[in-house]
């Protein structure tokens, strides 16, 4: 007797690239799970999202902040998009899972100024706050993915799959 599961992973296809790439075009803000490293323990956080002009994800983030401070002890991340409709169970609805490494760039730098401007055209209340020393964008290069594309519908996806 084979005690075997079927694998509820699902064959990559068109469809399930396509909701995850829209889901990444939607979202502007996301759940940021890191390592603390004072405990060890997961962390996760609520971030403003969007992506570079290269169309990585990123987001805006301060030095004071924990989660920063994580990231940089620890880059690798977990980033989760998509939200509950207004009706219906939320787990139905789609969401994205993304394993990511974060990599910083700071006022200054090479290529801050041009990934500031596309920032501010998605988050222009950001304008308050981004000239502020103590903030910086972290760019995230996606290392796989996990799609839940409603009840029944998981996929796990790679960088190509999302054009990154």
């Amino acid at each position: 007797m084979s005690t075997d599961k079927p694998s509820p992973i699902r064959p990559t296809d068109d469809e399930a690239r396509n909701l995850a790439r829209g889901l990444i075009a939607q979202a502007r803000h996301a759940a940021l799970g890191v390592i603390d490293p004072e405990t060890g323990s997961p962390m996760v956080t609520r971030i403003a999202f969007g992506k570079t002009p290269q169309g990585h994800p990123a987001t805006l983030v301060s030095d004071l902040s924990h989660h920063t401070r994580a990231l940089k002890v620890n880059p690798s991340a977990s980033l989760l998009l998509g939200e509950p409709g207004p009706r219906g169970d939320p787990l139905t609805h789609p969401r994205l899972t993304l394993q990511a490494v974060a990599h910083f760039l700071r006022q200054g730098e090479a290529g801050h100024a041009e990934v500031a401007a596309h920032w501010l055209h998605d988050h222009p209340k950001a304008r308050l706050y981004i000239g502020f020393a103590d903030f910086s964008f972290a760019r995230f290069d996606v290392q796989r993915a996990y799609l839940n594309g409603g009840f029944g519908r998981a996929f796990v996806l790679t960088a190509d799959d999302l054009g990154f």
